[in-house]
């Protein structure tokens, strides 16, 4: 990558690593072991939904790949959360991760508002030529 490129595949891949690397080191409690799972499932969720919006077959499709990696990425926040409870010594790293998850979220957030201006737009047009012809 160029200097001021921004590749959000590596971005979601290298934070789903990280993830998957802190909750190996978390202790697998009773209280603990359901939240650390669905942590990962939520936090991997983001960077897999997000191959498939770069390969998504259309507006639409795409659309709905990088609303499901929003909700997924608010999803990890939440998980973190309630790991940082579970998991006391480990709070610290869990409001890191939790800020890039934070991040992540508000990235998708702004990918969405757009793509649905564009899509609205491109539905208004194509309303107006179906009444045009």
């Amino acid at each position: 990558m160029k200097a001021g490129e921004f590749d959000l595949a590596e971005r979601t891949a290298l934070f789903g690593e990280a993830v998957i690397e802190f909750c190996l080191g978390l202790p697998a409690k009773p209280v603990s072991a359901p939240i650390i799972n669905q942590l990962v499932r939520a936090e991997t969720s983001v960077g897999a939904n997000y191959c498939e919006a770069d390969d998504a077959e259309s507006k639409k499709d795409f659309r709905h790949k990088i609303a499901l990696c929003r909700k997924e990425a608010r999803e990890t926040k939440y998980w973190l959360r309630m790991i940082a409870k579970a998991a006391r010594a480990q709070k610290s790293l869990a409001r890191k991760l939790w800020s890039e998850a934070k991040e992540l979220h508000l990235i998708f957030v702004a990918i969405v508002r757009p793509t649905d201006r564009n899509l609205r737009a491109a539905q208004t047009a194509k309303s107006a030529s179906d009444i045009s012809h």
